[in-house]
């Protein structure tokens, strides 16, 4: 009983790191935009999303039950099972982060647990109908709706105030921002909360401390939002970065649409107890409200590499989870190993990512100055390394002749275009 007591709150406190990881992973999608349309200050909007994330643990918990009953099957599953897949989940998460690619903590926490789970007792521990109703469909379908809705809204944003003051409509916008990204922190803390709470509760049953089909107790709700409302304020300045600057340029009017259109997706797949990817939906609406402008585009560069790794996700999680669970089975020296693998990746991607940090200084800046990203649209687009590097060009070559006056009068004319 001792040993299982032991490894049942290693379970828990592993639990609450991935729920950490996903508050600093995924503050992006409620907060990207607003910083980068600059509604809010960095340091403010993230604290008031942490706020938020944990208000929202509280409103419900049918997310939990679909997970600590619903993916995997809670007979002849072992308390080992949920560390395994913990792991799988949390070093996807770390990884994805150092990379600044916004993909899905809650599929890396499925895939995870589907891993782990056949890896123990075979296919016959996961319940594939849900899997397929409440996590693949909506997967696929939440981006898609979402974009739609915000490129329609955006569409309807400009059309309404075509006839008004630009300064004044951007104004009232980025006031509309602030609320918008108040209900995004909202949602994220009601949905991607409860996962955790999920994981807990499934934790304990396989432990016997509570009964199969147990809600959560209370103090694992009010963990669970502590966790990730710490995550959420330290910030995940990186994918922040990606997805306020790396997907496309946002005036207020879209990062209102896309904010709006995401909350609205997210809270009624929460109410419906489908456990969707809230990065997906966010990704899905500032896309959807990029292409809304006219003549906005989208880096589909960087939309690339992001689809790529939501492709990723859920198996490299469960690839991970299944290795972990392997080593788990082998008894205490197993587990021993595996929590120190899980110490070693993590803080070895820590260490990779203080090479070229990014916080609440940086995280405005253009996210191609970082990564060397190429194309998009508009003036905005135009700032970043490789573009820095022609106006620096320029800068050297067109005064070194001794050109007469009319040379030197369109001289400084490409500098400014390019640093638009």
């Amino acid at each position: 009983m001792e040993n299982i007591t032991l490894l049942l709150g290693i379970v828990i406190i592993t639990a609450l790191v991935f729920d950490f990881t996903n508050g600093f992973h995924d503050t992006a999608n409620a907060m990207a935009t607003t910083i980068s349309t600059g509604a809010l200050r960095p340091k403010t909007a993230v604290a008031m999303s942490a706020v938020l994330n944990l208000v929202g643990a509280f409103l419900s918990i049918e997310v939990a039950k679909t997970i600590s009953g619903g993916i995997i099957n809670e007979a002849g599953i072992r308390t080992e099972v949920i560390f395994a897949a913990l792991v799988g989940a949390i070093l996807w998460n770390l990884l994805t982060w150092l990379l600044g690619l916004p993909s899905s903590s809650s599929h890396a926490l499925f895939g995870g647990l589907i891993g782990a789970a056949v890896m123990s007792a075979g296919f016959s521990a996961v319940n594939g109908g849900t899997i397929v109703t409440k996590v693949l469909i909506p997967a696929v379908a939440a981006p898609v709706v979402a974009g739609l809705a915000a490129f329609l809204a955006t569409r309807l944003t400009y059309r309404i105030g075509s006839r008004t003051d630009d300064k004044a409509t951007s104004k009232g916008y980025r006031a509309g921002q602030i609320a918008s990204a108040g209900l995004v922190s909202l949602a994220h803390g009601t949905n991607d909360a409860q996962k955790t709470m999920g994981v807990i509760t499934l934790a304990l049953v396989t432990g016997g401390v509570l009964a199969p089909g147990s809600n959560p107790p209370m103090w694992v709700i009010v963990s669970a939002g502590l966790a990730i409302a710490l995550g959420t304020y330290l910030g995940g300045w990186r994918i922040i970065r990606t997805m306020g600057k790396g997907l496309t340029d946002l005036q207020p009017q879209q990062g209102f649409a896309a904010q709006t259109s995401a909350a609205t997706v997210i809270l009624a797949s929460s109410h419906l107890g489908f456990s969707l990817s809230t990065t997906q939906s966010c990704s899905g609406a500032v896309m959807g409200a990029g292409l809304g402008r006219k003549g906005g585009v989208v880096r589909w560069s960087t939309a690339t590499r992001m689809f790529v790794a939501w492709g990723l996700t859920l198996p490299a999680a469960a690839l991970v989870g299944a290795a972990a669970e392997f080593l788990t089975g082998q008894g205490t020296w197993g587990i021993a190993a595996v929590a120190l693998l899980l110490l070693a990746g993590s803080g070895t991607i820590w260490s990779l990512s203080r090479r070229k940090p990014v916080d609440h200084t940086n995280v405005t800046d253009d996210e191609a100055a970082a990564t060397g990203a190429r194309g998009g649209s508009g003036a905005g687009s135009e700032t970043g390394t490789g573009t820095d590097g022609a106006t620096d060009g320029l800068k050297v070559t067109i005064p070194a002749p001794a050109a007469p006056a009319a040379t030197g009068e369109h001289a400084p004319a490409p500098a400014p275009a390019a640093t638009v």
